[in-house]
């Protein structure tokens, strides 16, 4: 039960993490220690629906690793419905605060990734490089806008999963990128069961496919698929910068003004341009609250691995 409890914490910080564009749920998971058995366990989510079919159900259960699946998805989908309101507001009303936080996450957690690097060379530099310039090229590439048709949906789903358990890559700002942010959001808020069905199917589609390339990879190429994933973390901060001016406006669903184009300002030049206090002192805290947290939270697993393993001796 506490086993359980415990990846149900994760599966909410996860989700928490999906909802805020910028911010990975992969990123939670491997920092959490538990990315190498979602990517299993989704991966093997079709050899468990052919036992299924057969009529083997507790084969196909064990095969899924169907109760780590089912408690940590409670948990994604716990935090997406309660605390889609919650971020919504602190993104608007406290923006330079909650995105120091995220700041310092995704900063700490590149290190951790890039820490279980074994052999550092000039394929995993070019990997690193490679992935960051995508990274950057994501947070600044023009927002497109894709329609609202079922088709459009399911795609969206399959391509935003995809970026979700991909350290670094966001699937809310990829999201953002197709112009479907907003709706689908809004479509979490008011619990749209026809919208979030097509956008979930997609997502289920997506993910099965794409987590078994991904375990793949590392399996075979894990420096180069570290040194890549770190990249893309790093790149990704461009976006997480807590002083923004910005360029463009959107219209969302509601009718509502929202940001579509940023550039990132120097905090002084913030202040000068938007007239608003850059609460630097805040942001430096949140950040290091952050980074605080991953190493806290880092240094209690190895703690509890260490109490395991002597146990067991």
């Amino acid at each position: 039960m506490k086993k359980h409890l415990l990846l149900y914490v994760k599966g909410i910080a996860m989700g928490a993490a999906d909802v805020v564009p910028g911010v990975s749920g992969g990123t939670v998971a491997f920092i959490s220690g538990i990315y190498d058995e979602l990517l299993s366990s989704i991966a093997s989510v079709p050899a468990a629906l052919g036992l299924l079919l057969r009529g083997r159900i507790g084969e196909a259960w064990q095969a899924a690793n169907g109760t780590f699946l089912l408690v940590l998805m409670a948990g994604i989908l716990t935090s997406v419905v309660s605390l889609a309101r919650l971020i919504s507001y602190l993104l608007e009303q406290q923006p330079i605060a909650t995105w120091s936080f995220f700041f310092g996450l995704i900063l700490v957690s590149s290190h951790l990734v890039a820490r279980d690097i074994q052999r550092w060379n000039w394929t995993r530099v070019i990997s690193f490089i490679l992935g960051a310039a995508f990274a950057y090229w994501i947070t600044v590439a023009s927002p497109a806008q894709w329609g609202q048709d079922p088709l459009n949906l399911f795609l969206a789903g399959a391509l935003a999963i995809c970026a979700m358990i991909l350290p670094g890559i966001s699937g809310s700002f990829i999201l953002l990128l197709l112009g479907l942010y907003p709706f689908i959001l809004g479509a979490v808020k008011s619990l749209d069961i026809a919208v979030l069905a097509l956008f979930a199917s997609g997502c289920v589609v997506g993910i099965v496919s794409f987590a078994g390339v991904l375990r793949w990879l590392l399996a075979r190429w894990r420096d180069l698929g570290l040194a890549f994933l770190t990249g893309l973390m790093l790149g990704s901060l461009n976006k997480l910068w807590p002083w923004k001016e910005t360029l463009t406006w959107s219209t969302n669903s509601h009718g509502l003004q929202v940001p579509l184009l940023q550039a990132n300002l120097l905090p002084g030049r913030f202040a000068e341009i938007s007239g608003q206090d850059p609460q630097i002192l805040w942001a430096a805290l949140l950040a290091l609250g952050a980074v605080l947290l991953v190493l806290g939270l880092e240094w209690l697993a190895g703690r509890r691995q260490l109490a395991a393993g002597i146990r067991n001796n």
